[in-house]
């Protein structure tokens, strides 16, 4: 997110979930770029006669994304809707209408064209969709709409045949202070003024010592140090939660007065994240197939005196601001993120915002793997998350949105849902002006 919030087991396992180096702040604004032209002849944009929702298109040349991360289905090959569909639409619509009004922000724009897809087909593609789903409740009816309108694209996953990992995060809520004591002695720091972004992109660039620009100092010379004296932005009483909060890039604190203090990535030292729980696997202190977060917690628990060498060893260190928006906690595009609606993936090669489809298997509430076939919406980023293999499912905020993240673990397949030529330009020119419907 800007800061991305974050991927709990995946995150101390494989990756961090706040925005990679080269990712800007939440909101980090941008100037228009270019938008892909009208289609021709645009068809209306009613619902195509069910009858016609099978109709083989002449082949077309896929929109690629970067990379070479996606590749257009056949028609043959299409993938079953009917549990997608079936599930609670309300949160789906909440999170299509966020999609919807971060695409009416001109900063969107930089983002576009990602391969063959403009920065229009997807706003449009999002559109239609929302649409679709707000009109037809017939579920069957539904599905051949979509099958008929929208071209679906694989992602080519990490072994070019489609495979996805699928791991989890979530926003922590934990008990913090403004002001530092005998209990709450482990600061989360504010953004320091030597910290050199690039404006464009907000990529980390390094820190600014007497002029020049030299790479900010690593987790442990930070922490070794009080270089970062008078930033602090507010004080846990545990180390490892401190540690989560920087992993996961957001939370939800809550302070001695009763009242909570919510708080969002604000950016990084620029460093590339080193996963403290493959570190602990290779190193042999937990067996890999025991692994979860609450594993990780209690090794810690059990050798405290390991603890602060290990997080050391994850050179990047992450800053904070305080958030007051109602769109808390927001993802790497500044809009809110919807548990089990969200996704966090590699914006450099998918598109941003966009529909998917996500075929796997997720935790329950009773922690079992259970089939998982949603639709979501690509509204987040990762530290490490650098591929079309990766992707990880947001859950939430709290206990037990920690503990189903914790134990996300699965293989599976993404797709990605853009309108068709026949069908992108009527949708198009229906687009209102503004933001959420």
């Amino acid at each position: 997110m800007p800061g991305t919030l974050a991927c709990v087991l995946a995150a101390l396992l494989v990756t961090g979930c706040q925005p990679p180096s080269g990712t800007g702040p939440v909101a980090g604004p941008r100037e228009p770029g270019p938008s892909e032209p009208a289609a021709d002849e645009p068809a209306e944009a009613e619902p195509v006669p069910a009858e016609a929702a099978r109709v083989e298109r002449p082949p077309r040349a896929p929109a690629v994304g970067g990379a070479g991360a996606l590749e257009l289905m056949e028609t043959a090959a299409l993938p079953d809707l009917s549990e997608a569909l079936a599930g609670d639409r309300s949160s789906l619509l909440e999170s299509l209408d966020w999609s919807l009004e971060w695409y009416s922000k001109p900063s969107s724009r930089e983002y576009f064209p990602l391969g063959g897809i403009s920065h229009e087909r997807a706003w449009a593609s999002v559109y239609a969709f929302r649409e679709l789903l707000a009109r037809l409740e017939n579920s069957d009816e539904l599905e051949q709409q979509l099958q008929q309108q929208f071209d679906f694209y694989s992602s080519q996953g990490s072994d070019g045949r489609g495979t996805v990992l699928f791991t989890g995060y979530y926003s922590p809520v934990f008990d913090a202070s403004r002001t530092s004591s005998e209990v709450y002695r482990y600061p989360l720091y504010r953004r320091p003024s030597d910290l050199v972004v690039d404006e464009a992109t907000g990529a980390t660039l390094g820190q600014r010592v007497a002029g020049e620009v030299v790479p900010y100092p690593t987790r442990a010379a930070i922490e070794g140090s009080r270089m970062l004296a008078g930033d602090e932005l507010v004080w846990l009483s545990d180390l490892f939660e401190a540690y989560l909060v920087q992993v996961q890039g957001s939370a939800a604190l809550r302070l001695p007065d009763g009242s909570t203090m919510q708080i969002g990535y604000a950016g990084n030292n620029g460093y590339e994240y080193v996963s403290v729980a493959r570190i602990l696997v290779d190193e042999g202190k937990i067996r890999e197939d025991e692994l979860s977060l609450d594993e990780v917690r209690g090794y810690f628990e059990t050798h405290p005196h390991d603890l602060e060498p290990y997080l050391r060893r994850n050179p990047r260190f992450v800053f904070f601001r305080e958030e007051y928006s109602e769109n808390w906690p927001a993802g790497s595009l500044g809009v809110k993120v919807t548990p089990l609606r969200t996704i966090a993936t590699d914006k450099g090669i998918f598109p941003p915002g966009a529909v998917t489809l996500v075929v796997t298997g997720a935790t329950d509430p009773s922690g079992r793997l259970v089939p998982f076939e949603q639709f979501m919406l690509d509204q987040d980023a990762g530290g490490a998350i650098r591929s079309p293999g990766r992707a990880d499912l947001y859950f939430g905020v709290g206990r037990e949105a920690e503990r189903r993240a914790g134990d996300q673990y699965a293989e599976g397949r993404l797709y990605y849902m853009f309108l068709n030529d026949e069908r992108f330009g009527a949708w198009r020119d229906k687009i209102p002006v503004g933001g959420r419907q």
